[in-house]
């Protein structure tokens, strides 16, 4: 299945795991490539720049394909230093960037010059504009059902990717919702290049996050999230637990941050994952849990998803073609 995507990053599937806090470590992340699609390691898992070059060391160790990394860049009173973790992307030789939480532009030219395509993730069509007009090689729209944050338009993928379509040029992967062949016929067809998925990923057997949080999802329904941080503009989509209905709880209440600070610490989501505990913290999960119902491997999935896919088009679609008279 090729696509503008495929070509000018260099994959077999256009099929993209995105960087997840935690999750995006290198077991995974060579699974996906050695699959066909692309994988992103999470910079910021990794607690220091060095730590990072360990990371693409060992995630080369394991696949000779191409995988990416993910550089979220949020604004902080005490920001990670954000450029020595892209020097060493650089300097480890990755090809393939996903850069997320603010304007990308600062960082473009030192990647260009190293010849690392950007592909920048975006929760609304005006920002998808400017990243394109900035110079990034490729967008990733991320629509409200996704997890993780996104945005405050509260714009479905369905109208979202569409109206992105209509002004994105370069290539662009659809992201929130997706997790079959069903889900990526969708997204081609509502004109964007591909998908990126998250929670899916975060459901197979390769990755590095605690058995009962895999079965959580599959027993999830696509009601079982909370939208937490709405009355502060900086929403986040997260499994819904004790702790999360306490923060929307407060929140609503004319509660701040400082007062739900010690609740949605990372360490604490940090401890879910390896411990889990699916009450012991905040952790991200996206809707589409409500059609995710077993725990494949990476390999097996991402067959799965371009097969009926295939199928979906060349079969069930074509034959809803009337047969043109002569």
């Amino acid at each position: 299945m090729r696509t503008p995507f495929t070509d000018v990053f260099d994959v077999e599937h256009p099929i993209v795991q995105g960087g997840m806090q935690w999750v995006g470590r290198a077991p995974l992340v060579a699974a996906v490539a050695n699959a066909g699609a692309l994988g992103m390691l999470t910079a910021l898992t990794q607690p220091t720049p060095e730590a990072l070059a360990q990371e693409i060391a060992r995630t080369r160790e394991l696949t000779d394909k191409p995988f990416g990394v993910n550089l979220t860049i949020l604004p902080s009173i005490t920001p990670p230093p954000y450029e020595e973790y892209r020097q060493v992307i650089i300097e480890s030789g990755v090809k393939i960037v996903e850069t997320a939480g603010s304007n990308p532009a600062p960082h473009l030219p030192s990647f260009h010059a190293a010849g690392v395509k950007v592909l920048h993730k975006c929760t609304s069509v005006r920002h998808a504009v400017k990243a394109q007009e900035v110079g990034v090689d490729g967008i990733s729209i991320d629509g409200f059902e996704c997890a993780g944050h996104p945005g405050e338009d509260d714009v479905p993928g369905l109208v979202l990717i569409a109206a992105a379509a209509e002004q994105i040029t370069i290539p662009m992967i659809a992201s929130g919702g997706f997790g079959d062949g069903r889900g990526l016929v969708a997204a081609l067809a509502l004109g964007a290049d591909g998908i990126n998925m998250g929670t899916r990923f975060m459901c197979t057997e390769e990755a590095p996050i605690h058995r009962n949080i895999k079965e959580a999802i599959v027993a999830g329904k696509e009601t079982d999230t909370e939208l937490i941080f709405r009355p502060l503009r900086n929403t986040a989509r997260v499994a819904r637990n004790t702790v999360s209905r306490e923060v929307v709880d407060i929140l609503n209440r004319g509660g701040r941050f400082p007062d739900v600070q010690a609740l949605v610490a990372g360490s604490r989501g940090r401890l879910v994952f390896e411990n889990g505990d699916t009450e012991a913290g905040i952790w991200t999960v996206g809707t589409v849990q409500g059609i995710i119902h077993d725990i494949p491997t990476v390999g097996e999935l991402v067959e799965r998803i371009v097969a009926e896919a295939e199928g979906l088009i060349s079969r069930r679609l074509a034959g809803m073609l009337a047969p043109v008279s002569v």
